[in-house]
């Protein structure tokens, strides 16, 4: 029965620790997803910019005589 008590604590910090490290590890993906995110969305429009400059200049120029 002595040895009851002393499981009983080991367990309820390790069932604390897991919360902490599973949160922790949360919060490291929510901010990588973010930041992916962030990163997928200029990389968008950089690349919608480059592609209408492009056709601004492709353009054929019709000449009235």
């Amino acid at each position: 029965m002595s040895q009851a008590t002393p499981m009983r604590k080991r367990h309820q910090f390790n069932s604390r620790m897991t919360r902490i490290i599973i949160l922790i590890s949360f919060l490291f993906f929510f901010g990588r997803f973010v930041y992916s995110s962030i990163g997928a969305w200029q990389h968008h429009q950089d690349k919608k910019a480059a592609q209408q400059s492009s056709q601004v200049v492709t353009e054929p120029q019709v000449r009235t005589e």
